[in-house]
């Protein structure tokens, strides 16, 4: 019993309270996000009408604006600091997801796609560099663990009430999710409020960087080139893999936040454990190892998708996200970090930017291919997923021998 306890005292992510209240509106804000993310694809295709290719287009202007935004976002950071920049971004975000409420036609949803796209495009560089403000060094793997926990637990149970409430037969019903969604984005404003300004990270009489000096970071590069392909085969599909699951396997959207719930659930309970062992082990192992996982995660995807429906479907494909939320633990604590430990402190804010650039990339790349292809030959989808997941793998083992050896284990 004894050692039972000190188990689970050494999972204590050892960070300050004011990283603790900047995630619980973190997990409000994810909440309202799992209400309505995970059905976006459906409402636009099934309840509005619009083609696929077009669903996917408009999912891919969101980060298309999000690229636009980034860039720029890095420099307002770096000068006016990571909390400021935040919470304009989350006013930026509530236009953009509550509008969806309204949408009627096609330019509609391109217009509050690209607002929010706006938004999402500061929130992550903004967030990441207040979260390393607030951490020390040496517990930012787990901070960012700690994000991804509470991120992932908001999203699941959005999820799961979003289910509830979401029926393609009642539109109203998508109009209460993106309602309530904007609102979550203000509540996280609220929460900042209780969080303290760590200021810029550079002293008064340094002047703020430039992003030739972050491009001339190879290895940094190597890092973000590699994370864009994590995020278009890995997380980009989680987006349209809704339409997926009710168009070609008869899942109901109840079912559909379910399964959501269960990949939120095997985060939640594995990803601080996953935390102590990761430490003093090789970070681009684990990046590989995560590859493989999302490679297993979306074949039986493709083997649910084939070879059954309806209830059989949903806990193959439940089995499929439990898999791919393990991996998921591995990216949490290991890719937010080492960029973090890569950036030099007046240049935090650019460094961020372009690590979200990633993102937002992916997501452009992900959603639009993944509509043309679903329009194409549904099925297909999934096993060209998992190829480019590892791809990825063996260029993050590859890339290791690059790393300053002082950054290549996760910090003990």
């Amino acid at each position: 019993m004894s050692r039972f306890s000190g188990y689970i005292r050494g999972l204590d992510p050892r960070l300050p309270r004011s990283v603790w209240t900047m995630e619980i509106g973190g997990f409000a804000n994810a909440f309202g996000n799992g209400l309505a993310f995970p059905f976006l694809l459906i409402y636009l295709h099934n309840v509005r009408g619009f083609s696929l290719p077009m669903v996917g287009l408009i999912a891919a202007t969101s980060a298309a604006a999000g690229i636009v935004t980034v860039p720029i976002a890095g420099i307002v950071v770096d000068r006016f600091g990571g909390k400021r920049t935040l919470i304009v971004s989350l006013v930026v975000l509530a236009v953009g997801f509550g509008g969806y409420a309204l949408v009627r036609e096609p330019w509609q949803a391109f217009l509050f796609a690209a607002v929010g796209g706006i938004g999402n495009g500061a929130f992550w560089p903004s967030q990441s560099a207040l979260i390393i403000g607030l951490a020390p060094q040496a517990r930012r793997h787990a901070a960012f663990a700690l994000q991804r926990v509470m991120r992932n637990l908001g999203v699941g149970l959005g999820g799961v009430a979003g289910g509830l409430i979401a029926t393609t037969e009642n539109a109203t019903s998508y109009t209460v999710l993106f309602t309530l969604d904007a609102l979550t984005f203000l509540a996280f404003i609220v929460a900042l409020a209780f969080v303290p300004d760590p200021g810029l990270s550079r002293t008064e009489s340094e002047e703020p960087g430039r992003y030739r000096e972050v491009l001339r970071d190879r290895v940094f590069l190597g890092v973000v080139g590699l994370n864009l392909l994590y995020v278009a085969a890995g997380y980009a599909q989680l987006e349209v893999f809704p339409v997926f699951a009710k168009n070609e396997a008869g899942i109901s959207e109840r079912q559909i936040g379910l399964i959501f719930f269960a990949n939120t659930l095997a985060i939640v309970v594995a990803q601080l454990p996953f935390v102590k062992v990761l430490e003093g082990r090789r970070r681009m192992r684990a990046l590989a190892l995560m590859t493989l996982l999302w490679a297993v995660s979306w074949m039986i995807v493709f083997g649910g998708g084939l070879w059954s429906e309806g209830v059989s479907a949903a806990l193959v494909f439940g089995i499929a996200f439990v898999i791919f939320g393990l991996g998921e633990c591995m990216h949490g604590p290991t890719q937010g970090a080492l960029v973090a430990d890569l950036a030099p402190p007046r240049l935090r804010g650019r460094y961020m930017a372009l690590s979200t650039l990633s993102w937002e990339v992916g997501f452009v790349i992900g959603p639009a291919a993944a509509g043309f292809i679903l329009d194409w030959r549904p099925h297909a989808l999934w096993p060209l997923a998992a190829a480019v997941c590892l791809a990825a793998g063996a260029g993050a083992l590859l890339l290791e021998r690059k790393l300053p050896p002082a950054l290549r284990l996760t910090p003990s």
